[in-house]
């Protein structure tokens, strides 16, 4: 994608997103240093070299935080601010100028999480109207699969209303062959996933994501290299040729065609309106080895799952492939490997603040494409929460039996069926159980 050059950041605010999913890991999904994730304006960004600033706000975003039956079960409380706590500690060890953030809020359903950090002393002093939102797109609604959001509004004058920011960390569908799942969890998810009406607003209605002046899409999409039968990358017989080309820059502008997210954003049927930058710069984030920095596991086709979206109100609908937001920053971070997935990040220089008129009263928001318009879904509450009930009866059963077993769900389940066969037996005997009159 081209950017607009940015030859100065005066008015212009810092982004920064983050975006891991740690495979189940819990505690120890993530290590206690996370200067090469969370501060990687130290050694990357020639433009922050010559001009040193820490970001305006910082988006941190998580999937499979924890063992999915304790996601499940609603009990991410403890995982959550022992991440909140980290992420803090190393986003101030690690400021250029000594800078101080404060979290403007924390969202989490099953595992999925998002943290999102404003500069204390800056932007933190203007954040209004703060607002978290979820929903699942599991079977049944379940949040399994799904997304959280965090709104906030940015209000800098007084007599001017601000902007609206809006972030989502997404889950999606996995496998390459659930690409019309994927498609349809993201429609939910703009259905599904609703905000109050704007400040302003004369409508009651609720608002989708699209209603902003900024909107961050990101998290592990899943979407797959959809590689032709006849290609010479295709069939595990050429994985090891594949693995070759995605060493290279060469390489991977080769293979970026057959990636289906791209695929499909062409075809306007996914995430319309939004821009990324070239992710074919970096190496495919999944599948990993687990413990090794640059090995792929072999069991999949490696793919670039994990993703980093964006839109703002100056883009244009004429063209996808020009943004307001000047991208300084989009990789993968390859010495992370606890999980299966490579963290990902970027640092985005967001469009100058208009100049508005005292009159002018309007939020700015996004331009849409033509031919489309989010909806809200008029069931979405009954949707979520039929998810929620389902999660927290799912997840407690297999978290009572995973504690049967120790820790492992199938001894778990054979000490209840072996429990229950005991008792039955006990039961059966003459005398057990019952009272003689």
């Amino acid at each position: 994608m081209t950017t607009t050059a940015a030859s100065s950041s005066s008015g212009r605010l810092l982004v920064q997103i983050a975006s891991y999913n740690t495979a189940l890991q819990g505690f120890r999904g993530v290590p206690q240093d996370l200067v090469d994730w969370l501060s990687p304006t130290l050694k990357v960004s020639n433009f922050l070299s010559r001009e040193p600033r820490a970001p305006d706000i910082v988006a941190v975003g998580f999937q499979e935080l924890l063992p999915l039956h304790q996601g499940l079960a609603g009990v991410s409380s403890s995982v959550i601010q022992d991440r909140n706590t980290l992420i803090l500690s190393q986003l101030e060890a690690h400021a250029p100028n000594g800078e101080r953030y404060t979290l403007v809020a924390k969202v989490v359903n099953v595992g999925a999480a998002l943290l999102v950090y404003a500069l204390d002393g800056g932007i933190a002093r203007h954040v209004r109207d703060v607002q978290t939102q979820w929903t699942g797109c599991g079977p049944l609604y379940m949040g399994n699969k799904g997304a959280v959001g965090v709104r906030f509004r940015v209000q800098v004058k007084d007599d001017s209303p601000g902007e609206v920011y809006t972030f989502v960390c997404a889950h999606l569908t996995a496998h390459a062959a659930n690409l019309a799942a994927r498609i349809s969890d993201y429609r939910h998810i703009v259905g599904s996933l609703l905000f109050p009406p704007l400040p302003c607003s004369s409508s009651g209605t609720p608002t989708t994501i699209y209603s902003t002046s900024h909107l961050f899409f990101f998290g592990d999409l899943n979407f797959r290299l959809a590689l032709p039968p006849t290609s010479p990358y295709a069939g595990p017989s050429n994985l090891q040729h594949l693995e070759a080309t995605l060493d290279t820059q060469s390489g991977r502008e080769e293979l970026r065609e057959f990636d289906q997210l791209l695929q499909e954003r062409k075809k306007c049927t996914v995430f319309q309106g939004l821009r990324e930058f070239d992710f074919w710069g970096f190496k495919c984030s999944y599948k990993f080895r687990i413990g090794e920095v640059d090995k792929y596991s072999g069991q999949r086709v490696p793919a670039w799952t994990d993703r980093i979206l964006y839109a703002t109100y100056s883009d244009s609908t004429d063209s996808t492939d020009r943004s307001g937001v000047t991208n300084l920053l989009y990789t993968s971070i390859p010495s992370y490997t606890t999980s299966d997935h490579k963290p990902i990040v970027a640092l985005l220089l967001l469009p100058p603040t208009p100049t508005a008129s005292p009159s002018d009263n309007a939020i700015p928001l996004l331009s849409l494409p033509p031919n489309f318009t989010p909806r809200s879904d008029p069931f979405a509450q009954i949707k979520r929460y039929t998810g929620r009930v389902l999660d927290r009866i799912i997840g407690f059963v297999w978290w009572l039996i995973v504690v049967i077993g120790a820790g492992n769900p199938a001894v778990g389940i054979g000490n209840f069926i072996l429990g229950l066969g005991a008792w039955t037996l006990w039961k059966s005997k003459p005398g057990n159980g019952s009272v003689n009159v």
